[in-house]
């Protein structure tokens, strides 16, 4: 038996359909039939060539939710599949998983640091993974999760679109908003309206936010922003950054917020969120997942005299994935999640899926094999 996914075969290069063996499960995996998975920015950079390390050919989509199809034989009960929870798995179940597979446990960064998104030994699902290893990314009916992938079940009461609306912008959002350190009746700005801005703002909500400001575009995600209960929509589209920053300090007393979070990918967008937030404030850059580019600021006026307390967040670990399945089980009725979807793509469509992500026509969009 064979199975047909898409692969991107190198940076600019159109998507390609190519035909893979069925897996053969080694003792401890899992085989999933992919439900949905989601067109993010990251599959934009990729497609760009703006990520370091890819070993191309690769098959995109790395944040996935599926039905498990198949589990391996096992000889002991220790080397049965388990969720995170450490309960056994079974076939028919509906999970998702951490797309970071490999963090060796055993580094400085993994054991002194409890920085395991710095493991040198990790590798991603869609991201770093080669296509000649197998079916080792989302956009693919099936996805081989090997031994030790951690897996995480969706409680019955969140629907897997409902999941991948947040999809990796969730866990993102949370690893930043907790770094953020909100407090309740805080100020809070959020520099882009994409999938993990649009997290933030809600997260931040959560978190006791007494304003959330969120600073981005087109429209079609500003209003979403306003749908999930931002108190302030800032369209960058006709307003400079001077602009930007003397309507926050208007809407706060002339102090600014009292947390930012960068959720842009835009180089310019640093400077520009130090400088609306208030003094001895807190500035969490998220959105630099990729190179794009350099910025400048004053170290005096910016950041020291300002008493700044920035903070760089670079994805997520398991335990951003498990706490945001949670809070998206939870919270779902005062946040209608599926409402983020804009589109779903067939697994043939996944080109326009990328370049309608890539030109931001779509808050979010979904591969449904």
């Amino acid at each position: 038996m064979t199975v047909t996914a898409m692969v991107m075969p190198a940076p600019g290069a159109p998507l390609e359909a190519r035909e893979f063996a069925r897996p053969v499960l080694a003792p401890g995996s899992v085989l999933l039939r992919t439900l949905g998975s989601e067109v993010c920015g990251t599959d934009v950079h990729l497609w760009k060539g703006q990520l370091a390390g890819v070993p191309y050919p690769i098959i995109p989509g790395h944040v996935s939710v599926g039905e498990i199809s198949a589990l391996s034989d096992t000889l002991t009960d220790a080397d049965r599949p388990r969720d995170v929870n450490g309960s056994p798995l079974s076939v028919g179940q509906i999970v998702t998983f951490l797309d970071v597979h490999g963090t060796c446990g055993r580094c400085w960064y993994c054991t002194v640091g409890h920085a395991t998104t710095r493991c040198p030994s990790r590798k991603v699902y869609g991201v770093t993974f080669s296509s000649d290893e197998g079916l080792l990314g989302g956009w693919s009916p099936y996805i081989y999760l090997k031994p030790g992938v951690h897996i995480i079940p969706l409680p019955p009461e969140l629907d897997w679109r409902a999941f991948l609306a947040g999809g990796c912008g969730m866990p993102t959002a949370l690893h930043a908003v907790s770094l953020g350190d909100i407090a309740f009746g805080d100020t809070v700005v959020v520099q882009g309206a994409g999938p993990v801005g649009l997290c933030a703002a809600v997260l931040a909500q959560l978190r006791g936010a007494g304003q959330v400001i969120v600073i981005g575009g087109p429209d079609v995600r500003l209003r979403a922003a306003s749908r999930f209960g931002a108190d302030a929509v800032i369209d960058i589209a006709g307003t400079t950054p001077e602009e930007r920053e003397k309507m926050v300090r208007g809407m706060t007393a002339g102090r600014g917020a009292d947390v930012t979070i960068e959720a842009t990918g835009v180089p310019s967008a640093v400077p520009e969120g130090m400088r609306m937030t208030r003094e001895a404030g807190r500035y969490v850059v998220v959105g630099q997942y990729t190179n794009v580019g350099d910025t400048t600021f004053n170290p005096h006026l910016d950041l020291n005299q300002r008493h700044l307390d920035v903070r760089g967040c670079w994805g997520s670990d398991v335990g951003h994935m498990y706490r945001a399945v949670q809070v998206m089980a939870r919270y779902g009725r005062q946040f209608p999640w599926a409402d983020l979807i804009s589109a779903e793509y067939p697994l043939d469509a996944a080109q326009t899926a990328l370049e309608d992500v890539a030109a931001q026509r779509v808050v979010k969009a979904l591969i449904v094999p």
